[in-house]
């Protein structure tokens, strides 16, 4: 027979029951760590950790906020008046690019033949309208006379009429005439009373009549003389002068050119208004307002500055707005000259406070990462105002929380992410 191993094969003892129910809780104990290893590995990212290499974070602390807008921007003129042709010419410049001027100083002479010409004749229709004015009112004088005349002679034949007719009244009464003969005279009476009130009404129609012709000549004689006066505006205008004190910026025609009427001819710049313009975007644009304090800044040194206009028209997402100098104007500045500015929105004392970072945006405010023994948890906030680099807390948070400011994204959502070193 082929020996088997029965000979190698040991019987060991029967555990006791005490010993059966040990393992039986150990085995309990180590299905119940695995589930509990489960739950953690899915509140993990994809079941895996974070580095913290990857996360920036910052503490929530309770401090002042101040909410600003910055911006780069540029020195313009306050006034920078730019001069036309009031006519065309040929125009004659008495100064150039960089030229100091003051305020009436001839700039360019502007020669037109034409509006001298015009003007000339002008004057000349001018004076003819007022002499037939002035010959119109004599002829009115001497008409007006006549009809006085006519007046004053049918008064007299009224005046007879009436004397004939008491004449005639009385010797018909006293037997001496006839009755026909005061019926004349009573008839000659009321033609010398017609003739008399026609004279009045003809004197009165001459009067209007002498008014309007009078006016309508005056009238004639004023449009000539605003002729007149506008072609010497006109004419004086050919004499640019400079309308403020500044200093000459850029010409726009040759010296001795010919020019069109209301053609550019150069620009003065005004040095001693000057502001500086940014470019800000819509959104902040909507607090500005002119009045707001602020700051100017440049080749090392600072200025305060105050808000003087803020354009209403916005263009390409930006606003524009203008700061002046709060004080006296530093020396030294030119036009286009690159300056940093900063205007104070809002300005907020003993306020919770973290860093602001991009899960400012990604959570819309409304919740946020909280560092808790190396897990980041999420947590609901809710998020008040906010200036370029920090926001303010107002309820979720507490001073000393470690908030994930960035880096947030990798989360995925998750509720609870394990982070590791």
């Amino acid at each position: 027979m082929i020996p088997d191993t029965s000979t190698q094969d040991t019987r060991l003892p029967v555990a006791a029951p005490r010993t059966r129910k040990w393992l039986a809780l150990g085995l309990a104990v180590m299905v119940l760590a695995g589930w509990l290893a489960m739950q953690l590995k899915e509140a993990v990212v994809g079941g895996a950790s974070v580095s913290l290499d990857r996360l920036t974070l910052a503490p929530v602390e309770s401090g002042e906020l101040t909410r600003d807008v910055a911006a780069e921007g540029r020195v313009v003129a306050a006034a920078a008046p730019t001069l036309y042709a009031g006519s065309d010419g040929t125009v004659t410049l008495s100064v150039q690019p960089g030229d100091a001027v003051k305020a009436g100083q001839m700039v360019a002479q502007i020669t037109s033949p034409e509006l001298q010409a015009s003007l000339a004749q002008s004057r000349s229709a001018a004076d003819a309208l007022k002499s037939e004015w002035l010959r119109a009112q004599a002829d009115a004088r001497q008409a007006r006379a006549a009809a006085e005349a006519g007046v004053q002679t049918a008064a007299l034949a009224l005046t007879s009429a009436e004397n004939d007719l008491t004449r005639q009244t009385r010797a018909f009464d006293a037997g001496a005439a006839a009755g026909i003969a005061v019926d004349q005279a009573r008839d000659a009476l009321a033609r010398a009373r017609i003739a008399h009130q026609q004279a009045i009404q003809a004197l009165t129609l001459k009067d209007d009549a002498t008014r309007f012709e009078l006016a309508a000549r005056r009238q004639a004689h004023e449009r000539a003389e605003l002729q007149v006066a506008d072609l010497q505006r006109l004419q004086t205008g050919l004499t640019v002068r400079a309308p403020v004190d500044g200093q000459v910026g850029q010409v726009f025609v040759a010296d001795r050119s010919s020019v069109a009427k209301d053609a550019k001819l150069l620009a003065v710049i005004d040095l001693t208004r000057l502001e500086v313009q940014i470019q800000v975007a819509e959104s902040q644009a909507r607090e500005l307002a002119p009045g707001m304090l602020g700051e100017l800044s440049g080749n090392g040194q600072r200025w305060r500055g105050r808000i003087s206009s803020v354009s209403p028209e916005v263009v390409n997402g930006e606003v524009a707005a203008r700061l002046r100098f709060d004080g006296a104007q530093p020396a030294a500045l030119r036009q286009n000259q690159r300056l940093s500015a900063r205007v104070v929105l809002d300005q907020r004392e003993r306020v919770l406070r973290v860093a602001r970072g991009p899960f400012v945006e990604e959570s819309g405010g409304h919740w946020a990462y909280v560092v808790v023994n190396q897990v980041a948890v999420r947590r609901p906030v809710r998020l008040g105002a906010q200036s370029l680099t920090q926001v303010e807390v107002l309820s979720g948070l507490k001073a000393g929380d470690q908030v994930v400011i960035a880096g947030a994204d990798v989360f995925k959502g998750a509720s609870q992410v394990q982070l590791i070193q």
